[in-house]
């Protein structure tokens, strides 16, 4: 593993505020996490992991604290800056794949080329050489619909590789499946974690994924409850 610190997270809180009051949903946060690492991160449903997760990723905005990229502060960036970070650094993979169930597997995975201003011809192609990495040659034409679950999510997975990311952040990638395709989704991760140099970071409920990964962070009540190499 480089010990190289990728992200680095600093008294990280965030806060909601509702007609019943202030709800503290991340608390004194901090951690770093080194390029390469496989990190998952687990607690109770509600714990905070999520919103975790997608402060990490840019898609939400702290209330306090600091999250360091490379020695650079993510939310320094506004706007189009964050949006291309986004696009150009993070592959987001989720639960429940938010595939568009109009356009097949290989529309699905062209999209971010496509938004990107790449061209058809070369979003096609390469859509359709990560499909098929990912065992899904087969399906390039099939809608999300006429897909399996599993299938569905190596679709979500493609999608999240395309744009060659360095980050990847997944939020319960294997929730909805059974164990074993549960197993051939983690198989398939650490097979682009290793072929691309990844760094990933997994929210799971799955106690035997988490124990899989190289670290496990524990979140209890919008806290850092534990950090433990596997």
């Amino acid at each position: 593993m480089n010990e190289r610190a990728m992200i680095e997270v600093a008294d990280l809180g965030k806060s909601f505020t509702t007609p019943g009051g202030v709800i503290d949903v991340l608390r004194g946060v901090n951690l770093k996490i080194c390029a390469g690492e496989r990190v998952a991160v687990v607690g109770t449903s509600g714990a905070g992991k999520t919103t975790l997760m997608h402060i990490l990723g840019g898609l939400d905005h702290p209330t306090s604290g600091e999250v360091l990229f490379e020695g650079d502060s993510l939310f320094a960036l506004r706007g189009a800056e964050l949006d291309a970070f986004r696009n150009r650094t993070v592959g987001f993979v989720f639960q429940f794949h938010q595939l568009l169930p109009e356009f097949t597997a290989m529309e699905n995975v062209m999209m971010p080329l496509l938004i990107g201003g790449s061209r058809r011809a070369e979003a096609a192609q390469r859509a359709s050489a990560i499909l098929a990495e990912v065992g899904l040659e087969h399906r390039l034409t099939h809608k999300p619909g006429t897909l399996s679950g599993g299938e569905q999510q190596r679709v979500a997975i493609a999608r999240a590789l395309i744009r060659e990311p360095r980050l990847i952040l997944a939020d319960e990638p294997t929730g909805n499946l059974d164990s074993r395709i549960s197993d051939e989704i983690m198989q398939l991760l650490n097979r682009m974690h290793q072929a691309r140099g990844l760094t990933m970071i997994i929210v799971t409920h799955n106690t035997s994924l988490a124990n899989s990964l190289d670290r496990t962070l524990r979140i209890e009540d919008g806290v850092l409850a534990g950090d433990n190499l596997n």
